[in-house]
């Protein structure tokens, strides 16, 4: 996560530089199932809900141009408090990466929403959330040559740049066994081996594929095509909540809130305001 950390600070700098509108996309896919039965859980008596974020993942969480912390897991964040009727009690600190765990264990705030990974050495020493937000893999091709789906026989025999050892990479060799896969050390090659005509498409993360097409640099060359890709196995479950471990009463009542807050579309909103690239 932290990679991806750095690399959006970098596109999100570029993309608010010099992002255009964009049209309509689909929105971001439901992540709940509405016919699962949750407990209530109420934590009126809670003394305070302290979210622990960061400064330095934009659009997630960062300053605006007047210091003020902002971005979609501020917002996220006072809309769990508002969801679950604690707002009076809701607090939001910003803290370095690298203190964020060390903060939540010594009980200086209840829950991190700063996008730290669940693996399996996380989830030893937190409780995290159902995924809130995923991110999907999609290909980007040169304007005017179009590739609809099935991408499996539309990319057939077509050179696909993607990250070398990357989750992407291991998608299109098992995905697109018929197209001819292009290996990259290094994105910003990769963008102008595309751009140039070097080759025929890249296929890799959505949200940072969107700030670049969307970008100065890509000079409007490229969109993307097909559908977004969703592989859990290879990419992750996606961003949720960490909690510490054993706050299973606070972990089912932000569980409950984020479903309501899915199922009135603030998730919707949320992605809307701040990703005005669409890649789902």
């Amino acid at each position: 996560m932290r990679n991806l950390r750095n690399a959006a600070l970098l596109v999100w700098v570029a993309f608010t530089l010099s992002a255009s509108g964009a049209a309509a996309q689909p929105l971001p896919p439901d992540l709940w199932d509405r016919k699962e039965r949750l407990p209530v859980v109420k934590i009126d008596s809670i003394p305070r809900l302290r979210f622990l974020t960061t400064v330095d993942f934009p659009p997630f969480n960062f300053l605006d141009e007047n210091g003020k912390l902002t971005g979609l897991h501020v917002d996220l964040a006072r809309a769990i408090c508002r969801e679950l009727e604690v707002s009076g009690k809701c607090q939001i600190q910003a803290l370095p990466w690298d203190e964020l765990t060390t903060a939540l264990r010594n009980r200086r705030g209840e829950a991190i929403i700063a996008g730290l990974s669940a693996t399996q050495e996380t989830r030893a020493t937190h409780e995290f959330t159902r995924p809130y937000f995923v991110f999907p893999a999609r290909l980007a091709v040169p304007r005017g040559e179009p590739a609809k789906e099935p991408l499996t026989e539309a990319i057939a025999g077509k050179r696909i740049g993607v990250m070398a050892r990357s989750a992407h990479e291991r998608m299109v060799r098992e995905y697109f066994p018929r197209s001819k896969t292009v290996i990259y050390s290094r994105e910003d090659w990769m963008y102008e081996a595309l751009s140039s005509g070097a080759i025929d498409g890249i296929f890799g993360d959505g949200m940072r594929l969107s700030f670049w097409l969307s970008g100065s640099a890509s000079k409007d060359c490229c969109v993307f095509a097909g559908g977004a890709y969703h592989a859990p196995e290879l990419t992750g479950d996606g961003m949720a909540i960490a909690l510490p471990k054993g706050e299973t009463k606070l972990t089912a009542a932000l569980n409950q809130a984020l479903r309501e807050i899915e199922a009135k579309g603030i998730m919707a909103e949320l992605y809307l305001r701040y990703f005005p690239a669409r890649f789902y």
